[in-house]
């Protein structure tokens, strides 16, 4: 309950419920507060400033000056920048597609605005945040000591493109590309990079030499257990190594929690040795073996040997996170978008205008600001 509410209603009872006596001078006995939460009714029109720029004759030397109108009054009709943020939030934020924001609009503010204005202000939020906030964060992603990257698909002008994401806790940074190397590198984060970049298996981060290189955790547990569900009996490598994996994840989150600056040597020198074991009977249980899921089974042993120090970055570096989750879920509203566009975008500067403003909003929530607020 609040303790300042905008109205108060007091109920008092006209008369006695025993004898039916008036109470009207009556002492009394207690007060119990009820509060209804609720918005109030649409304004019939949004409110409207006029704004009256006078020119002036100067008696001197008969020269006519106008006054200044104020900065983004342009034509004589616009909307000011409380229905551009509303109208931003729920097209990008909210995921509407055009159509029904501009409907919600005229509903809850009053504002009869078109379709087609209504589409247009992703692009409008884009261009100013491209020059005063991306320059800024891929500086900081760049320089921080661990960060994320993650790609996903999206179809725009009739082709396939890719969404690269770099992130931190607290930053996101998104652009569009192909899944090259060149196209990796266009986001003007990862070429600075030289702290720890936690990543999924694919190859195109391989590039990167000059950071250190993280393999997610959650993705090397989700290939251990297809291959164990495969052949359980015959595939017990994989479930002991995926137990390994996590016992040494709970191993660092209670070190980091108890803050240690890192796991002891007898704790590290454990897993690594369950580790290398696991690897060894896997070897063993699927030598010879002609089988799609041996062949997927030596596949990964081949994996875990050749990337144990990225596999494990997690256990010796406690700054490291276990997996590649925040990542993931920074580049989620890509999927819920493409839902609602209908699979696609229609333009890739349509998909690189998404991109902008996502990585905007994704850092105003991280930072716990309201993106309405934010916008």
């Amino acid at each position: 309950m609040v303790t300042d509410p905008d109205e108060i209603v007091v109920l008092d009872p006209p008369s006695c419920s025993g004898c039916g006596g008036s109470l009207a001078d009556a002492p009394v006995f207690g007060v119990r507060r009820h509060q209804v939460f609720d918005v109030p009714p649409p304004p019939p029109r949004p409110q409207v400033t006029e704004y009256r720029v006078v020119a002036r004759v100067c008696p001197c030397c008969t020269a006519t000056t106008a006054a200044s109108s104020p900065a983004g009054v342009t034509g004589r009709v616009g909307y000011g920048p409380g229905l551009l943020a509303r109208a931003a939030w729920l097209v990008c934020a909210q995921h509407l597609p055009v159509r029904r924001a501009a409907r919600v609009l005229a509903v809850l503010v009053g504002a009869a605005v078109s379709t087609g204005w209504a589409a247009s202000v992703r692009g409008r939020a884009a261009r100013l945040l491209e020059a005063a906030f991306l320059p800024r964060v891929r500086e900081l992603v760049a320089a921080a000591p661990v960060a994320h990257a993650d790609e996903t698909t999206a179809r725009a002008d009739g082709r396939l493109r890719y969404l690269h994401v770099a992130c931190t806790d607290y930053l996101t940074v998104m652009h569009v590309g192909d899944r090259s190397a060149a196209a990796i590198d266009a986001g003007g984060v990862w070429p600075a990079f030289t702290g720890v970049l936690v990543r999924d298996g694919y190859g195109g981060y391989t590039h990167l030499t000059g950071a250190l290189h993280a393999w997610c955790g959650a993705h090397l547990l989700r290939d251990l257990r297809s291959v164990h569900d495969g052949d359980p009996p015959g595939q017990v490598w994989a479930d002991a190594l995926a137990t390994t994996l996590l016992d040494a994840h709970h191993a660092a989150t209670a070190a980091r929690a108890a803050g240690h600056p890192a796991l002891d040597p007898a704790t590290l020198a454990e897993i690594r040795n369950h580790y290398r074991g696991a690897l060894a009977r896997g070897e063993t249980d699927n030598h010879g073996k002609r089988s799609p899921l041996a062949t997927d089974a030596r596949t990964l042993i081949r994996r875990f040997h050749r990337y144990e120090d990225m596999i494990l970055r997690f256990a010796t570096d406690l700054t490291v996170p276990f997996s590649n989750n925040l990542a993931e879920r920074d580049v989620r509203p890509v999927k819920i978008q493409q839902r609602v566009s209908g699979g696609c975008w229609r333009t890739l500067q349509g998909l690189a205008d998404f991109a902008v403003v996502q990585s905007y909003l994704s850092t105003a929530s991280k930072w716990g600001v309201d993106t309405l607020d934010a916008l």
